[in-house]
């Protein structure tokens, strides 16, 4: 059987190439991108996240290709960012049409994770729109903002790879995850009041007492009364009582035990920040990114606006002021009406809380209540800490919206580990071929579910009645695979 001529022509006319794209690829909407733009200049093939990054292969006339090269390039949808594009020729097969296809765990480990991002504009708009389906809801999110690294089980990043997965989408939720032109096509956390998380109110002793709005409506009652509310946020818990309030601020640094150190203060927005503290344009930049640190300012200690208690932030010209960041963080601050302590959820020197059995435990004589939702938190994730020196952000603590980001430094050999010192650990490995997700596993501490645990990093067992962070002096250590 011979094949048409005009086939055969339209056969060596066309191109096929793989594209391995590298970097902040994984959890920012980049397979959707691809899709749309390959599908804009007319091209076939397919897109997957793969152990590597985002892995395509597309095929059509060579021009065509060449500018979807150039256009992933240019990095894509904020906030990816593209660190390497590999090519590969190959022979074309006639394929029709584009999609994007399951994802392939194979191959080396070095995607990047993205950090958690704060609830972008849309959302908000409409998680404050009464027409809107996921009016007030604490979870919305879609490809530009929401949880990625709090949530990762694993990579390639797929909602069967993170906590997401015990939640089945709704029809709704299905048809926009599977829309192209919605910007929650292929968002994985994708949720709605129908089929996502939910909120709980616990007394005390763990019992519920109002779910869903109501337990959000006596949170902020509580805390308008003066009570301190414990509150399960993206990357563990926050302490949150009213800023304003001397009486309730003094019975959490009793409660607490943290007698003079200052306390972070959550602001609704900018104007109520100015209101209590000098703010430059590069600290304003800052404190309104999509990483939203704790920032800290001059301030006139509380003494002018009584917005908040002058004993938040005792014997210090500066005050730690952070913005809402999650849904709902906004909710709360929005129907409070006035600043709040947002501590992290421990007691003094311990690790951040992140799930409600423990909360329950730990924070026991500390929090008069719980605002829980069933949404795991898979790995605890602090706030950032940062100030501006010389008109530039300078990190103090590297944490939420930043970790696991990497930092390219020169002159590093693989398998170095840092760990911060003592209590105050950050933990870093250099390495060229690591994922964060493995990473952040190797060093959990003695309850380590992955290959390698902090016993194994510091090549030290500790006996029964030693514990392993006192084998740890400030250093670096050599890891050896």
């Amino acid at each position: 059987m011979q094949t048409d001529p005009q086939v055969r022509t339209q056969k060596r006319t066309l191109h096929r190439r793989r594209l391995v794209v590298r970097g902040a690829v994984q959890g920012v909407g980049f397979r959707p991108f691809v899709y749309r733009e390959a599908r804009r200049l007319g091209l076939a093939g397919w897109v997957r996240n793969s152990a590597e990054g985002v892995t395509i292969e597309v095929e059509g006339c060579a021009d065509r290709i060449g500018e979807l090269v150039d256009v992933i390039r240019r990095g894509g949808p904020a906030p990816a960012r593209v660190e390497a594009l590999g090519q590969e020729v190959l022979p074309p097969r006639g394929e029709a049409g584009f999609d994007i296809r399951d994802s392939d765990a194979m191959g080396v480990r070095s995607a990047e994770v993205l950090p958690d991002i704060a609830v972008c504009d849309d959302c908000l708009a409409e998680l404050r729109d009464p027409a809107d389906r996921r009016f007030r809801y604490p979870f919305i999110n879609c490809t530009r903002c929401g949880p990625r690294y709090s949530i990762i089980e694993d990579i390639p990043y797929d909602r069967s790879r993170t906590s997401m997965r015990r939640f089945t989408m709704c029809a709704a939720c299905r048809a926009e995850y599977d829309d192209a032109a919605s910007r929650r096509f292929h968002a994985e956390p994708n949720a709605c009041p129908e089929c996502g998380p939910r909120l709980a109110l616990w007394d005390a002793g763990g019992a519920v007492v109002a779910r869903d709005g109501e337990a959000l409506a006596r949170a902020v009652a509580a805390v308008r009364e003066g009570a301190i509310v414990a509150v399960k946020g993206i990357g563990g818990f926050h302490l949150f009582a009213d800023a304003g309030n001397e009486a309730a601020v003094a019975r959490l640094r009793r409660r607490k035990g943290r007698p003079e150190k200052p306390f972070a203060v959550m602001f609704q927005g900018r104007d109520e920040v100015a209101r209590c503290c000098r703010l430059g344009p590069a600290a304003e930049r800052l404190l309104s990114g999509p990483e939203r640190p704790i920032v800290l300012l001059p301030w006139e200690g509380g003494s002018i606006t009584r917005l908040v208690a002058p004993c938040l932030a005792l014997g210090t010209a500066r005050l730690g002021a952070l913005l809402p960041y999650s849904p709902l963080h906004h909710l709360l601050l929005e129907d409070i009406g006035r600043p709040v302590v947002a501590t992290s959820g421990n007691l003094s020197n311990e690790p951040i809380v992140t799930d409600e059995a423990t909360a329950l435990h730990r924070l026991a004589g500390v929090a008069d209540l719980f605002l829980v939702h069933d949404r795991p938190i898979v790995r605890p994730v602090d706030d950032t800490v940062a100030q501006v020196v010389g008109g530039e952000a300078q990190l103090l603590r590297r944490a939420r919206g930043y970790a696991p980001a990497p930092i390219a430094v020169a002159g590093l050999a693989d398998g170095g580990l840092a760990h911060g010192a003592h209590l105050k650990a950050t933990v870093a490995v250099a390495t060229r071929g690591l994922s964060p997700v493995d990473v952040a596993a190797a060093v959990r501490g003695r309850e380590a579910s992955a290959d390698l645990s902090l016993r194994d990093l510091a090549r030290s067992r500790p006996g029964p009645a030693d514990d392993v962070r006192q084998k740890f002096t400030a250093g670096i250590f050599q890891w050896r695979n």
